[in-house]
């Protein structure tokens, strides 16, 4: 079966093997951040609306369930903002009937919690990692560049709402940017929310691909151990680059071409990004990306990091 709306698994720098679930089309967000690794929002909407239909992502889900090993997690996440598609509930709700033991992870930007929809459409997830990047409405239309409804206090407000309520884990991740998020008086309001959402933990996060604006610069390991300091909540953590947890044994070249086309399509990678995600040999992927761009199917990006590879969103 042709999987259109879930990928992977791939291991994942938190989660361990997690089985994707894009729930949007590409891309369909509430916010526009500047660093998004999946490119520009070209639907920058509020609008709730089964972008993906419920019965297609379930039978995928089904499909997967039936004819390969369980991932650690089935995380909603992708091209956009999952929490616009009002199944989502509904979604976790037949992941839970069909696979009790795998935990359900969902990645949201946490715009929509101000919504008592939303957060009970959530609540049966096992773990929700939300991210909070600007506490102040400049910051935050400098970083996330929101729909134009979107109200930072009123983003803050759901976040605790949600904590208040939601059973299981909340990782709460903040991107940091120097010079665009990472002002003392701005981390320290930031760390004085965060004592009051009082997420389990506190990811911090900075650029390790291309963003969707060019010439940003990632925090060195000094910003981030300062911005923990700021902060100053017990549970701050830096976030650690992936490693290798899968096995690429006895793949055909055509499932490999689609693997990286399905990895590069949400996220432009290297081929040393490839091999830890995908457990398979650089040289044949090296290979396969030169074929790949002489059939205009992927572009190349130098990067401060390395040549990232991406799909050509509209080929010649």
């Amino acid at each position: 079966m042709k999987y259109n709306h879930i990928f992977g698994p791939v291991p994942s720098r938190r989660l361990g093997l997690s089985l994707g679930v894009d729930l949007v089309r590409h891309k369909t967000c509430t916010l526009d951040c500047i660093y998004c690794e999946c490119g520009p929002t070209t639907n920058l909407t509020l609008q709730r609306a089964a972008y993906v239909p419920f019965d297609e992502v379930t039978a995928e889900l089904a499909d997967y369930f039936e004819n390969h090993p369980d991932p650690d997690y089935v995380t909603f996440s992708g091209s956009g903002e999952p929490t616009l598609n009002p199944d989502i509930g509904r979604i976790i709700d037949f992941i839970k009937e069909k696979k009790p033991t795998i935990r359900v992870a969902v990645l949201t930007n946490g715009t929509l919690l101000s919504d008592p929809a939303v957060r009970k459409n959530l609540s049966k997830a096992d773990l929700v990692m939300p991210s909070l990047d600007a506490v102040t409405p400049q910051t935050f239309e400098k970083i996330n560049r929101p729909a134009g409804q979107i109200d930072i206090h009123k983003v803050i407000d759901g976040l605790k709402a949600f904590a208040g309520s939601f059973q299981g884990e909340i990782w709460l991740e903040v991107f940091i940017l120097p010079g665009i998020n990472d002002a003392e008086e701005e981390l320290e309001t930031l760390g004085t929310i965060i004592r009051d959402i009082n997420p389990d933990r506190v990811q911090l996060n900075t650029l390790d691909r291309p963003g969707a604006v060019a010439g940003l610069n990632a925090a060195s390991k000094q910003d981030l151990d300062r911005v923990a300091k700021i902060i100053d909540a017990a549970n701050v953590e830096i976030i650690a680059r992936v490693k290798n947890l899968t096995s690429g044994e006895h793949i055909s070249d055509d499932e490999i071409e689609a693997m990286v086309m399905e990895t590069i399509h949400r996220r432009p990678s290297t081929v040393n990004d490839l091999t830890a995600a995908l457990n398979i040999e650089k040289g044949k992927l090296e290979i396969l990306m030169k074929r790949l761009i002489l059939e205009d199917k992927v572009e190349s990006v130098q990067q401060e990091r390395g040549v990232f590879y991406q799909t050509i969103k509209d080929p010649v």
